[in-house]
C-alpha cells in the first residue's frame, strides 16, 4: 500500500513539475510585454519631465496640490518601481534556462502576471528535454515526499523487533 501511494505521489509530482518549463515560458512572454508597456510609460513621463526642465523626481514632486495629482503621483511611483522590479526579473529569467528557472521561484513573484498566465495556461505533454527532465525530478520529489510523509505518519504503528 505504501509503495502504491508513493508511486501515485511520484506520478502527481511528475505531471505537475513537467508543466513548469512551458508555464515559465508563457510567464516570461507576459513579463516581457509588461516590461515593454511600463518602459513606454516611463520613457514618456521622463520625456515630458525633460521638456519641462525637470528630473523624474522633481516632476513627481511637482505632482501635488490636488487630490487627483496626489493619486497620480502614487500611481507613477508604483509604475516606476514595478518597471524596475520586473525588468530585473526579466533580465535574469531570459538568461536562465528552463532548468535554472525551476530554482528561481522568487522571480515569478508578480501576482497579476501569475494569475493571468495561469488563467490562460493549458497543460500539455512534455516532449522537450526540459519537460522530461522536470517530469523526472517531479517523479522523484513526489515519491520522496509521499513516502516520507507516510513513513512518518505510520511510524507510531509499526511493530518493534525484539532481539
Amino acid at each position: 500500500m505504501l509503495k502504491v501511494l508513493s508511486f501515485a505521489g511520484a506520478l502527481a509530482g511528475a505531471a505537475a513539475l513537467s508543466q513548469f518549463p512551458e508555464f515559465s515560458q508563457q510567464y516570461l512572454q507576459r513579463l516581457g510585454g509588461q516590461v515593454d508597456a511600463l518602459g513606454q510609460i516611463t520613457a514618456e513621463f521622463d520625456a515630458s519631465a525633460e521638456k519641462a526642465g525637470l528630473s523624474r523626481d522633481a516632476a513627481l514632486a511637482s505632482m501635488s496640490g490636488t487630490e487627483f495629482l496626489g493619486y497620480r503621483q502614487e500611481d507613477m511611483r508604483r509604475a516606476f518601481a514595478r518597471h524596475e522590479r520586473l525588468s530585473s526579473d526579466l533580465a535574469l529569467l531570459r538568461v536562465a534556462g528552463p532548468f535554472e528557472r525551476v530554482l528561481l521561484p522568487h522571480r515569478f513573484a508578480d501576482r497579476a502576471l501569475l494569475e493571468a498566465t495561469w488563467a490562460d495556461f493549458k497543460p500539455a505533454m512534455p516532449v522537450t528535454t526540459a519537460g522530461l527532465a522536470t517530469a523526472g525530478a517531479g517523479f522523484a520529489g513526489g515519491w520522496a515526499a509521499v513516502a516520507g510523509l507516510l513513513s512518518l505518519l505510520l511510524s507510531p504503528f509499526r511493530r518493534r523487533r525484539l532481539d
